[in-house]
């Protein structure tokens, strides 16, 4: 060996000494972090992490626990479609001018890049199983699939079998909702979409374990939507008994007719009896409870792999629900049991972990968190804000206002939220409007809209919609 490469050499080797031992010896590029997003269907803020006394849903309330609880999360619209598309693209209703379950966004908004194609662009495996972009459980559904083949590298659908049909149930309108069905189903959660979708979320994981790719992976489960099927032993945890049926508090004001939707959904369900009500509890309740252990079986592979370290986890509810309020089993309103729904979100290095936060958030949100989670680049306007800082202080300024809308007929209803107040105007305010108290009426059975000394802050509070419309 040549003096002169002796003394190169030697020269390495003392400036790899001096190196920090807390210091990598050669810089190595950062992981990008994972996605792991699960969308529940029709799934209200009936969790135990968020002060339900019935649901028994376990897994979600660890999750609580170890990423954050948004107390204060609202859809952009209480419709499958409409809401989905809104927070995968990031964008609001009035932008995407999808306003029903029937019209794809493609057809409005051709060149939008969704939140998994954003991932999917930037070098991620992105894999969607069940229901993200909308679409239902029947074969006419998958004739008439609305599902986005640019965001995803592989797309998945699953069946329920033959067994999985089988088992107590009917229909609770006699036939005249097709839809208003529940069923305690024989076999195993497997016999069942989502089974089968976590199942295969879990195979996925396994095989990102072994070739380090980062990945996108979207689990969308179906339940509890209906029609209300699920393995019997979750319909076991709820006997009727130990349900009580919601009450209209006495002398709290009439809603104005058009708060509520009308028609066939309204007349089947004024025939209700208590029994009808009771088995319609039920049967959603089991469905939060399955749903709850399928996300809990991929969470749980998550951590087994150890992939949890690097892996951002989000979980919501595309919409909220009703189960009985004022007479009402199904969303599609606005008001708060409709717009508000659940969201989890647990980010590896976040600071504020186990807690939760009061401060409003939107659905169109999620996106720009993700985005700047992962260090990605907005590929076209987002109309979301970002809600990191949260994740490491609950307690900021935040919002002034989440925004939710819907269609009744020919006409529209939009509704502001603030952290006091929801305020909603239908056909701009032409067919009726309400005014709700939350520090001193949550549940918002008194409508303030025409009371003298509450007219400053529907001024304000119409002022503060016009912003968003």
């Amino acid at each position: 060996m040549t003096k002169k490469l002796i003394r190169v050499c030697c020269c390495l080797l003392l400036a790899m000494l001096m190196v920090s031992p807390n210091e990598p010896v050669l810089s190595q590029p950062a992981r990008k972090p994972n996605v792991l997003f699960i969308v529940a269907d029709d799934l209200r803020t009936e969790l135990g992490a968020y002060g339900s006394t019935i649901a028994k849903t376990p897994n979600l309330d660890r999750l609580a626990k170890r990423g954050m609880r948004f107390d204060a999360a609202y859809c952009q619209y209480p419709v499958c479609n409409p809401s989905r598309t809104s927070f995968l693209t990031g964008l609001r209703p009035d932008t995407t001018r999808i306003t029903d379950n029937n019209t794809n966004f493609r057809t409005t908004l051709p060149d939008v890049v969704t939140l998994p194609q954003l991932f999917r662009q930037n070098g991620y495996r992105a894999t969607s199983f069940g229901k993200i972009f909308h679409r239902g459980l029947t074969m006419e559904d998958l004739r008439t699939d609305m599902d986005d083949k640019a965001s995803w590298d592989e797309v998945r659908y699953f069946q329920t079998t033959p067994l999985g049909f089988k088992g107590e149930g009917r229909n609770l309108t006699d036939g005249k909702l097709a839809w208003c069905n529940w069923r305690a189903a024989e076999g195993t959660d497997e016999d069942q979409p989502d089974g089968q979708i976590a199942r295969e979320a879990v195979n996925v994981l396994e095989q990102r374990a072994k070739d380090k790719q980062p990945f996108f992976l979207a689990v969308g489960l179906h339940k509890p939507h209906d029609p209300f099927i699920a393995p019997k032993k979750y319909f076991d945890l709820y006997p009727t008994e130990s349900l009580k049926l919601w009450q209209a508090p006495k002398g709290t004001l009439a809603d104005p007719a058009v708060a509520i939707p009308g028609g066939a959904f309204r007349e089947a369900f004024g025939k209700f009896t208590d029994k009808e009500r009771l088995e319609f509890m039920r049967a959603y309740l089991a469905g939060v409870s399955f749903t709850d252990a399928q996300a809990g079986k991929v969470i749980d592979a998550l951590d087994r792999l150890k992939l949890a370290e690097n892996t951002i986890i989000v979980f919501l509810g595309d919409h909220g629900y009703h189960l009985g309020e004022r007479g009402w089993w199904n969303k599609g309103t606005l008001f708060e049991l409709s717009a508000r729904a659940p969201l989890l979100v647990y980010a590896p290095k976040m600071k504020a972990k186990g807690k939760a936060t009061a401060r409003l958030t939107e659905f169109i949100d999620i996106y720009p968190t993700l985005m700047e989670l992962a260090g990605l680049k907005a590929p076209n306007k987002l109309e979301g804000r970002s809600f990191v800082p949260l994740l490491d202080n609950p307690q900021l300024k935040w919002k002034e206002a989440a925004y939710t809308q819907v269609t009744r007929g020919r006409f529209s209803g939009y509704s502001v939220r603030t952290e006091r107040w929801r305020y909603t105007e239908w056909d701009e305010g032409r067919q009726g409007a309400e005014l709700y108290d939350h520090q001193t009426d949550p549940h918002e059975y008194r409508n303030l809209i025409n009371e003298p000394k509450h007219q400053a802050t529907v001024q304000q509070l119409k002022a503060l919609l016009r912003k968003r419309i």
